[in-house]
């Protein structure tokens, strides 16, 4: 095997390896570094829906770039940020229950005494809603030593 080969093929393991990486406190793409997948934080709790938010309101938090609907969200967001950012860095609640990350579909959603929890998808939140509290408090113990699996 070259030489070019040979680095790629290490390249792409270790970007890939979930044990040789601690993952971001944030959840972001791949890509870039915006936080659930550039929806409104601040709208789950004002609108009770998921809302897409827009270049033109962000503000930039634990290394993360946040989206705003509006110049509103953006400054209750920029004025409490841990009031509005959803738990467990924006991962699947769930999966970080399971002791796991997982992406999340940002229309997956609970907001339960005042705090945002996200899920990977509506089979998962189904699974959720089943028994939150629960979920809720086995998550808390995981996190955040899952960032390190």
């Amino acid at each position: 095997m070259n030489l070019l080969k040979r680095t790629l093929l290490i390249f792409t393991c270790l970007i890939f390896s979930n044990t040789t990486l601690a993952s971001d406190a944030i959840n972001t793409g791949w890509f870039n570094n915006t936080a659930i997948k550039g929806y409104d934080t601040v709208a789950y709790f004002t609108e009770n829906k998921s809302v897409k938010g827009s270049k033109k309101f962000q503000h930039t938090w634990k290394e993360a770039t946040w989206h705003f609907s509006s110049e509103e969200h953006l400054a209750l967001f920029k004025n409490n940020p841990e009031k509005y950012a959803p738990q467990y860095g924006g991962y699947c609640a769930y999966a970080v229950a399971q002791g796991d990350l997982a992406g999340i579909d940002p229309s997956q959603f609970t907001v339960m005494n005042e705090k945002l929890y996200l899920n990977y998808n509506r089979d998962i939140q189904q699974k959720w809603l089943k028994k939150p509290v629960a979920y809720i408090n086995q998550a808390d113990q995981n996190w955040p030593k899952v960032l390190n699996n």
